[in-house]
């Protein structure tokens, strides 16, 4: 599944630049990247490139310097509706159960809660919460907190899901489970992703395509696409195909000076 070929996402000459009392730091420089509906697009670099700014100018959370950035062919002047973020950290209210957490949006919109009630149990049966809906997060592990993330992001049906190394502060283990569990989710709803990571398995793991940024200003460096069958399994990551991809994505990093080479 790489998308339906025609652009959603479109980023025109990107720029960023942030002003302190030292100078002007340029975050992002010269960022052209179209990304087509319903594709999986990971966005992988070093700490400091940029990623996450990019990411933030995208959900309308920060404007750029220069360019635009263009969603379903129109210019972003702020946070769009048809959007739903995922940041590292879940942001859960401790107060609250899991099922009202999941149904914040619907309380900030004012809309009607017994048809999304029905919504977000579903959400969360599909991942593996059915019968914590009455949990606080406090009661639940950093795997089943950042599901509860997931379903809050998905209730609305966004055409647009935004993950900021969502799974980054997880163990390994539990952040295998939730690789295969986003490319379920994923898959069964053909969502446009644009998942930012510093992980180079997991970001070839999920995309359709893996857009390089250089060190800061951030830049496009490679586009690599992965051209794996769907549904992948874990052992995906054993065969020669992805060891080759791994191997393509390391060396580029090495020519940028962000790796050592093997000696």
């Amino acid at each position: 599944m790489a998308g339906n070929g025609a652009a959603f996402v479109e980023f025109q000459d990107v720029r960023k630049t942030y002003r302190s009392k030292r100078g002007d730091i340029a975050a992002l420089e010269g960022i052209n990247l179209a990304i087509r509906g319903a594709e999986f697009l990971s966005v992988l670099g070093p700490s400091g490139c940029g990623k996450s700014t990019l990411l933030r100018c995208l959900a309308g959370l920060d404007h750029v310097t220069g360019g635009s950035i263009v969603i379903g062919g129109r210019p972003i002047d702020g946070p769009p509706d048809d959007l739903g973020v995922v940041f590292q950290r879940d942001v859960l209210l401790e107060w609250r159960t899991v099922l009202e957490n999941v149904l914040l949006p619907i309380e900030v919109r004012k809309l009607e809660r017994a048809p999304w009630e029905a919504k977000a149990r579903g959400l969360l049966g599909l991942l593996g919460l059915a019968g914590f809906e009455h949990r606080h997060p406090f009661e639940l592990s950093g795997g089943m907190r950042q599901r509860v993330s997931i379903c809050r992001a998905l209730l609305m049906n966004p055409s647009l899901l935004l993950m900021d190394e969502p799974f980054g502060a997880l163990d390994a283990m539990t952040r295998d489970e939730l690789n295969l569990e986003l490319q379920r989710v994923w898959m069964a709803d053909a969502k446009t992703v644009f998942f930012v990571t510093h992980s180079i398995p997991e970001a070839l793991f999920l995309a359709d395509r893996v857009a390089i940024i250089s060190p800061a200003p951030g830049r496009i460096a490679e586009i690599v696409p992965v051209d794996l069958e769907r549904p992948r399994d874990l052992g995906v990551r054993e065969t020669p195909e992805f060891a080759a991809l791994v191997r393509h994505v390391r060396l580029k990093f090495q020519t940028m000076g962000v790796m050592r080479g093997s000696r």
